[in-house]
């Protein structure tokens, strides 16, 4: 329930609640009840929402699970005093305000009697704010449970999946590197640069973040393989000052940027693919474009699924800067914010 809600409906039934125990003079006429009311409206509508403002700080000072007890002590212990000091105060000013035979004389027992009263409402108060915030808590945690059982999961059966595919893969090109004729030396020089590929993958699964000198490194053995197939056809040039190297990027993003490129553009020998990898220490950000020569046939046009992985991954990693995406020029343009080395 909403807190307004809580105000709306909560105040006039406990101040109705409080009428009980004068219910032999509030309830023998209208004007005597609507009189009565007013004044039990005004005392829980004052408790109510100091009591209120009390728990909402408490909880902003101690918000942890493991703080509930000192919390509530805290709240008892203010919520008693406010409650006693607003019945006095509110008695002393009714007195001063409305003649003897309306409101009554004012007395040490009748103030007494008023402040023991009002502590009714403050438990309902206290109880209702603190139940609601128990199980708004309960309900996290149990989500927060279930996110993270689903987490463990998925990752299990990730873990399953490559625990034979890459593995064997990369054993198996060590296999066939030895295989090869001693003198085919561009046989043996591509499976070596596969191997290579897949050992990067395989060590940096382990990582948040690796230095870019180590992904760029990855993407010209990447590059390099893909030149056995593309030739002078695929045309890269990387100006990347020496600061910047020591800077972090998530693993494999520089490298599916590449890709990505390879995979949706034509490349020709009438139309070469050209792409660029920039990097700027002052902006903070990597920068990796392509000519834009869409193709027009063969392969499905991009879902944008790689992009926004890429672009939820330094979410993660609460990255300084988004991700940026732009077309401009007939050029594509993705800039990887740098990270601080974890």
């Amino acid at each position: 329930m909403q807190d307004r809600q809580l105000l709306l409906f909560g105040v006039p039934i406990v101040s109705l609640m409080m009428l009980l125990p004068e219910a032999n003079y509030a309830f023998q006429s209208v004007a005597a009840f609507l009189v009565s009311w007013a004044i039990s409206l005004l005392y829980t509508l004052i408790i109510w929402l100091g009591t209120r403002t009390i728990w909402q700080w408490l909880c902003r000072r101690y918000p942890q699970v493991g703080q509930t007890a000192v919390r509530l002590w805290w709240l008892a212990t203010a919520c008693i005093v406010y409650s006693s000091l607003a019945t006095v105060a509110i008695t002393v000013s009714l007195t001063m305000i409305l003649p003897p035979a309306l409101f009554g004389a004012l007395s040490t027992e009748r103030l007494l009697v008023q402040v023991l009263v009002n502590l009714v409402p403050t438990s309902v108060v206290m109880l209702v704010y603190e139940s609601q915030h128990f199980f708004q808590q309960w309900e996290q945690n149990v989500r927060r449970a279930e996110q993270l059982t689903q987490a463990g999961v998925q990752s299990q059966l990730e873990a399953l999946q490559n625990q034979l595919d890459p593995h064997f893969l990369f054993n198996s090109l060590n296999t066939l590197s030895a295989l090869i004729e001693p003198g085919n030396a561009a046989a043996q020089e591509f499976v070596e640069q596969l191997a290579d590929v897949y050992r990067y993958v395989l060590l940096s699964r382990e990582k948040v973040t690796v230095p870019l000198a180590e992904e760029l490194a990855f993407v010209d053995t990447y590059v390099a393989l893909q030149k056995v197939r593309f030739r002078d056809n695929l045309r890269v040039e990387q100006h990347i000052p020496a600061e910047a190297l020591e800077q972090h990027v998530a693993p494999l993003s520089v490298q599916l940027l590449v890709e990505n490129a390879l995979k949706h553009n034509v490349v020709s020998r009438e139309n070469p693919l050209e792409l660029r990898l920039t990097a700027d220490p002052a902006t903070g950000y990597l920068t990796v474009e392509n000519a834009l020569r869409p193709r027009l046939a063969g392969l499905a046009p991009g879902t944008g699924t790689g992009l926004r992985n890429v672009q939820h991954r330094y979410e993660l990693l609460h990255a300084p800067q988004p991700v940026e995406i732009s077309t401009a020029n007939r050029w594509f343009r993705v800039r990887l914010p740098l990270l601080v080395p974890r």
